[in-house]
């Protein structure tokens, strides 16, 4: 399956932690592609978060020269415990803010930073946004999956936006939730579901997953 996702996000990286988890379980390979929340959210009103252009754009970056693979590396390092307390945000669960020690973490060259202040991969990575929203419209969040059944390449993928989780569920119950997400979203005619509001407080610490 395809997941683009945008990874200055604390919900999308625990969603992608529960995808890791739940192919442990369940025969899934995982294809990594970024969107941007600053594109999605541009001329709205509601962005609160006002997420940074500097990660996603490091991001796209990693995957042109490096691969998906490396991609998801360089993701899980920037929500890596790096170092002690009140050291690059080391230990705290949240974003390090630090995408040069992100990169020598996941053992990237370091001059990739420099392209969280520059715009040429912009182009790249709204071509890779586009194809997200083709799949939902624009009025969707991140992550965006999109699910290729082997038996029936020439359907058209069951595609969702999230789900939106702040607890990563683990080995069958992580299989269970991707079950019930793919029986949910791939029945004909199905559109939406929500449920309670997020938790202003998910629980992104000590993520115990391969980003490999």
């Amino acid at each position: 399956m395809d997941v683009w996702f945008d990874p200055a996000c604390p919900y999308t990286w625990l969603t992608v932690c529960w995808l890791r988890e739940a192919a442990r379980v369940r025969p899934l390979e995982l294809r990594w592609h970024l969107m941007s929340l600053s594109l999605l959210n541009k001329g709205r009103d509601d962005d609160p978060e006002g997420y940074l252009m500097v990660p996603v754009r490091i991001g796209t970056a990693v995957r042109h020269h490096h691969g998906q693979r490396a991609l998801a590396r360089f993701h899980a390092s920037l929500w890596a415990d790096l170092g002690p307390p009140g050291e690059h945000g080391g230990n705290t669960g949240k974003w390090i803010n630090d995408p040069a020690l992100a990169l020598a973490d996941a053992e990237l060259p370091a001059e990739l930073a420099e392209v969280g202040t520059s715009t040429v991969y912009d182009e790249e990575l709204r071509d890779s946004h586009t194809r997200a929203l083709r799949l939902l419209g624009p009025r969707t969040g991140t992550p965006v999956v999109a699910v290729e059944e082997p038996e029936e390449p020439h359907r058209s993928p069951p595609a969702f936006f999230g789900p939106v989780i702040s607890r990563v569920p683990r080995r069958e119950e992580a299989g269970q939730l991707w079950d019930g997400t793919l029986l949910v979203t791939g029945t004909p005619g199905f559109h939406e579901l929500k449920g309670r509001p997020a938790d202003p407080d998910p629980d992104v610490t000590g993520q115990d997953i391969d980003p490999s």
